[in-house]
């Protein structure tokens, strides 16, 4: 949407339908194999263009540098790509939690590269932006391409999918996990025998996991809590190195009615899946 020369654009978050460690790479990363999908549900970044060429975020994120932060790297990032001397007001409305695996970081990022790329008229080709996304973090790419993957590699190398399309209600426990050391951690599984994308799609949802999930269930018992209550109510999983877990329902009744039902100690959401990101959506309206 744009607004008086700005430009109001969704951040979705993503959930990791499936996750396997399939290997461990001299450098420290590890090999992955996963399904991303998108939700209807997010942060908002809202952007206005500036004449002096400055860069200035709002509100600053508690415990995140300036240096740090991956709107302003992924703006700073674009100007020097393309040698572009504009600058912006951005505003940042935050509703997903930090480190919560649900890719809130990463989708500010993709939303910050393809909105200023837009409001500056850059007209950057998708390839071009999901480069310089890389170069911010191995999740950034996928919310710049803005469709449902199968992902190998660090995360970066990317098929679009169609996936099944539920409610889902995901739930942070309160928790913080870091994932340096859940991939640090002796006891990850690091060795999942690598599948095809085929086979994966084709063993459907009941096949899916996540190889981190044991793991962070040992680090941060409040994980495990609620993982285990939710999955007494439907089909459940940990997103990402958590801390946010989700399950998976038909209905948004039943997403409703089980959001009812949760224990006041955490912080939960309902939303619909979408193999498209309601970012592209968007910048196309």
């Amino acid at each position: 949407m744009s607004d008086a020369g700005r430009l109001i654009l969704p951040a979705p978050a993503k959930l990791n339908r499936m996750l396997h460690i399939t290997g461990r790479r001299a450098d420290g990363y590890h090999e992955l194999q996963t399904l991303f999908q998108f939700l209807d549900h997010g942060d908002t970044l809202t952007l206005a263009p500036r004449d002096d060429g400055g860069l200035r975020l709002s509100p600053t994120l508690s415990g995140v540098d300036e240096a740090d932060n991956l709107i302003l790297r992924a703006a700073r990032t674009l100007r020097e790509a393309t040698g572009c001397r504009q600058g912006a007001d951005i505003h940042l409305t935050k509703r997903l939690p930090l480190g919560g695996g649900l890719g809130g970081g990463s989708s500010d990022a993709a939303t910050a590269l393809l909105g200023l790329d837009r409001l500056w008229g850059l007209e950057l080709t998708l390839d071009a932006l999901a480069e310089l996304g890389l170069s911010l973090g191995a999740d950034v790419p996928v919310f710049v391409r803005g469709h449902a993957a199968w992902a190998e590699g660090v995360g970066e190398q990317l098929t679009p999918v169609e996936l099944d399309t539920p409610w889902f209600v995901v739930v942070h426990p309160g928790v913080s996990v870091a994932t340096s050391a859940v991939f640090q951690a002796p006891e990850l599984t690091r060795d999942t025998p690598p599948i095809t994308m085929a086979r994966a799609l084709q063993g459907g949802t009941a096949s899916w996991r996540n190889d981190c999930e044991p793991t962070v269930r040992v680090l941060h018992p409040e994980v495990e809590i609620a993982l285990d209550w939710l999955s007494d109510r439907a089909p459940a999983m940990l997103t990402g190195t958590g801390a946010c877990v989700f399950a998976r329902l038909d209905r948004e009744a039943d997403a409703a009615a089980l959001l009812a039902e949760m224990p006041r100690r955490w912080t939960a959401f309902k939303a619909r899946g979408r193999n498209r990101s309601p970012l592209h959506d968007a910048l196309d309206r």
